[in-house]
């Protein structure tokens, strides 16, 4: 395990925000020529808030030296919403985001936290480099989107009298996800590892990895588990049934994949063949069956490494 306080992280954040080419803008305020979007900041217990804008759940942890976020969602407009009900609601400084997926729906927020120290994946890392490399990102966005300080399996921070773990658990929604648990609290937020009454959506994903990462998740302790996606019931501890739903989404749709391949069906016999009655009705379930059956069919058969 890597440990650390985040003085030291903000000591090295110190040295490389010399990248910054322009100094941020103020956190506080949306541009003057953008709408603030909705979003609505929820108190889970006591210290732990969620962010939430359409179906994007942003994880807010406090401490006594400020915030931790977890994911800056698809704009910098949203992320600047979130900034300003982190300022006038918690009261507090952000001090690190943490970011899980590199798609845009859940990186073009960072933008708006040029401020504060950025930790990713180190997979996370080179896949959003790659991503903003083939959209021919301008190199200004593409250093305000980059995290600062990468890291392989996990790291933890101590502080603010909380402590934090980072944690890659392996590939799951992408082959660099990032989560973070906070033992003391028994709460873990899971980001795109976890969609809540939605169905998976797996463009980049790998189903098998997917479901030994959720056991990993289960083995942590924790009594609330808060989704990238989707509703948090009253009662956060209801969260751990709905993980166990979304778990056996991911069962039924490899077992159903890999009962066509036993009978010899090809990959487009699969995706003709497949459907999941159960799960018709969630959203996304349209636009990724035939994505779920091509990506589990893949690994199933060795072709998806």
């Amino acid at each position: 395990m890597q440990k650390s306080t985040l003085g030291a992280f903000l000591l090295l954040f110190s040295c490389v925000s010399v990248f910054s080419q322009q100094p941020p803008r103020s956190a506080d305020a949306p541009a003057a020529t953008e709408r603030t979007p909705p979003g609505d900041l929820r108190q889970i217990i006591p210290g732990h808030y969620v962010f939430s804008s359409t179906t994007y759940n942003s994880g807010i942890i406090v401490t006594n030296d400020g915030v931790v976020v977890l994911d800056a969602l698809n704009s910098e407009a949203v992320a600047r919403a979130q900034r300003e009900a982190i300022a006038n609601t918690i009261r507090q400084p952000v001090r690190v985001l943490v970011s899980s997926t590199f798609h845009d729906n859940y990186s073009r927020g960072n933008i708006a936290y040029a401020d504060v120290l950025k930790i990713g994946h180190e997979d996370y890392r080179t896949d959003l480099l790659a991503l903003m490399q083939r959209q021919k990102v301008p190199a200004e966005e593409q250093i305000a989107r980059l995290p600062n300080q990468t890291f392989r399996d996990r790291l933890t921070l101590y502080h603010g009298g909380k402590e934090i773990q980072i944690l890659h658990v392996g590939r799951a929604h992408t082959r660099g996800d990032s989560i973070i648990f906070v033992p003391q609290d028994r709460i873990v937020y899971l980001s795109e590892i976890y969609f809540a009454d939605q169905f998976l959506f797996i463009n980049d994903g790998y189903g098998l990895d997917w479901l030994r990462a959720l056991d990993a998740v289960e083995a942590l302790g924790a009594d609330i588990f808060v989704p990238g996606h989707g509703p948090i019931p009253a009662d956060p501890r209801e969260t751990r049934q709905g993980l166990r739903r979304f778990r056996q989404m991911l069962v039924d749709v490899r077992d159903t994949v890999e009962k066509e391949i036993g009978r010899g069906a090809t990959e487009d016999q699969a995706v003709a063949a497949i459907r999941w009655p159960q799960y018709e009705g969630l959203l996304g379930y349209d636009a990724q069956r035939e994505t779920a059956v091509r990506r589990l069919y893949q690994q199933l058969t060795g072709r998806l490494p």
